[in-house]
């Protein structure tokens, strides 16, 4: 079993910057690939960022050059930087990993932009 946990959202202000942390444990030969998706109140859950063993990386239109994950040294962590945060940021953030072709989700943290 594989257990995925985020951490580091909270209130800020327009403009502001937050950092969110994830982590995979448990039965892990390797990962594949881990990702940030986020769903916001009545809307469907979207891709945010991605991150392959590969090194390469994937983001949304909407996060372009204001957002940016990356991988830990230890290859079970991914971050996500987010700057110029904007109300539209506002959402349940869930970290995903991918491994041994399954895909494994956490329970999520919230991220509020907001004066």
């Amino acid at each position: 079993q594989v257990l995925v946990v985020e951490s580091g959202g909270g209130l800020v202000q327009p403009g502001g910057s937050l950092r969110l942390s994830c982590a995979a444990s448990g039965s892990i030969f390797s990962i594949d690939a881990m990702g940030w998706y986020r769903q916001a109140p009545g809307k469907q859950r979207e891709l945010v960022a991605t991150f392959t063993t590969a090194g390469s990386t994937n983001y949304a239109d909407s996060v372009k050059g204001r957002f940016t994950i990356s991988r830990g040294d230890a290859k079970n962590r991914v971050y996500l930087q987010m700057n110029s945060l904007k109300p539209d940021d506002t959402a349940v953030y869930y970290c995903n990993a991918l491994v041994h072709l399954r895909l494994y989700w956490g329970q999520g943290t919230q991220v509020t932009v907001s004066s």
